[in-house]
């Protein structure tokens, strides 16, 4: 097997989900965590100058998606069914668009109580509430999203669902099959290990 080294910042962000996929398939990988301060002189060496990279070997890979899936076919945590991997697909894709919209808007206000605003009058009921109950739909006849094991689709979907429930706890109180699903996922033991060892970071 390769080496893997994953570097991004010292945060969760969008790398913490490939350490979830890493950790869950049982794949050994050095995971490179660079402090705000290093980063001016680090930047240069990255490929477009952003991160999370994945090192295999000497060989890099770049953009946070193409990691996670890749690392999911690592680990196990693709469908061997075409159809049903695209189904994760989807909703990773569509997971990230949502989470997309989400940040490019609230980076526009530097009031907290203007973020606050944004989000409970205009991303929650236009973007949010909808999402939630077509997936709360479809968890309420099923343990995981796409079919009867454990996929990356299902990882993204809970480390998404927790990154919103820190800022707004009360976002899934309708939604109890999304929020049960959540902490499913937080319970596998691998997941559950990474979370209580992982250090607290700023974002």
């Amino acid at each position: 097997m390769p080496e893997y080294k994953l570097i991004y910042f010292n945060a969760k962000g969008t790398a913490e989900l490939i350490r979830w996929i890493f950790t869950h398939g049982g794949i050994t990988f050095t995971d490179e965590r660079i402090e705000m301060e290093d980063w001016p002189e680090r930047k240069s060496e990255m490929p477009h100058g952003k991160v999370p990279v994945l090192m295999i070997d000497e060989e890099p890979l770049v953009q946070s998606l193409a990691i996670a899936r890749f690392a999911a076919k690592e680990a196990g945590l693709v469908p061997e069914d075409n159809l049903e991997a695209a189904m994760c697909d989807a909703l990773v894709d569509t997971v990230n668009e949502m989470m997309k919209e989400l940040y490019d808007n609230v980076r526009k206000y530097d009031d907290d109580d203007e973020k606050q605003k944004y989000f409970e009058e205009i991303f929650f009921p236009n973007h949010l509430e909808p999402f939630l109950k077509n997936l709360n739909e479809r968890l309420s006849e099923k343990e995981w999203f796409v079919t009867d094991q454990l996929t990356w689709a299902d990882l993204m979907l809970a480390r998404t669902m927790m990154q919103i429930t820190e800022k707004h706890p009360d976002c899934l109180e309708n939604f109890s099959d999304v929020a049960a699903h959540m902490e499913r996922v937080c319970e596998v033991p691998s997941i559950k290990e990474w979370i209580e060892n992982s250090p607290e970071t700023a974002f």
